[in-house]
């Protein structure tokens, strides 16, 4: 049967990992659409990546842990049975990264150098900042051929690569870290220990009338399922309910 997958980070850490993994998504598909519909997703996708790292450290972030992870496939290529090609694959890009990750001068920060981009950023942060007579700049962009959009987009894109690989391989990863269970509550509320872990996954079936809302951090968290109401927006389910669980 097909699901509804969701997940929930359980640190601020994982949660700007699952920002920045949606807002590369975002890039990725409004860069190959219709640009003159998609590229207001473009930009905001462009401007708030680049917001979230100039705020936090992501870069170190994901130096430690790629450079865990160069740690735990060095000493898995000891295990019996391993696949090694697989291993060796994974190993090499987790130094090649590490490598582009380490360099003085983040390759994303050449943004900066891009005037045009610069000036929309200041306009996109303000409320319906984006129209004509704001934006002449971007209206002009626009009128141009779309293949000659396209690549100018996808070269904007390959600034974050070295970011976007790593954090890539370091969610696959994490996620690899649960398997899914399944799941039995006699009134739609599920709660754990949360220690040592980072992530929930959560599947529902895909016709199911709820979803889970959860609420907690590394120590402990609960899972608790709700359906749509006209009335209050929403309410909580009190009867048995079955889901899958992967704790990574």
């Amino acid at each position: 049967m097909s699901s509804v997958l969701f997940e929930h980070p359980l640190n601020e850490r994982i949660r700007n990992y699952l920002k920045l993994e949606q807002l590369f998504k975002h890039l990725d598909m409004s860069s190959s659409s219709n640009i003159s519909s998609s590229h207001i997703t473009y930009f905001n996708a462009l401007f708030s990546i680049i917001d979230t790292l100039e705020r936090n450290d992501i870069r170190g972030d994901l130096i430690k842990e790629l450079e865990k992870l160069e740690q735990s496939l060095v000493v898995w290529s000891q295990a019996p049975d391993i696949d090694t090609s697989l291993l060796e694959k994974n190993l090499k890009q987790t130094i090649t990264l590490l490598c582009e990750l380490k360099k003085t001068k983040q390759q994303w920060l050449d943004y900066r150098e891009i005037k045009f981009l610069t000036g929309l950023k200041q306009r996109f942060a303000m409320q319906g900042g984006t129209c004509v007579f704001d934006l002449p700049q971007l209206h002009f962009w626009l009128s141009r051929d779309e293949p000659i959009l396209v690549a100018e987009m996808k070269s904007w894109i390959n600034l974050f690569s070295s970011i976007s690989l790593s954090l890539c391989l370091t969610l696959k990863f994490i996620r690899l870290r649960g398997e899914f269970e399944n799941i039995e509550t006699d009134n739609g509320f599920y709660q754990d220990n949360g220690e040592n872990l980072l992530l929930l996954r959560i599947k529902t079936p895909n016709n199911a009338n709820f979803y889970p809302t959860v609420s907690g951090n590394k120590f402990r968290y609960s899972i608790r399922f709700v359906v749509p109401c006209n009335e209050m927006g929403r309410r909580y389910l009190n009867q048995p309910t079955n889901f899958e669980l992967a704790k990574c």
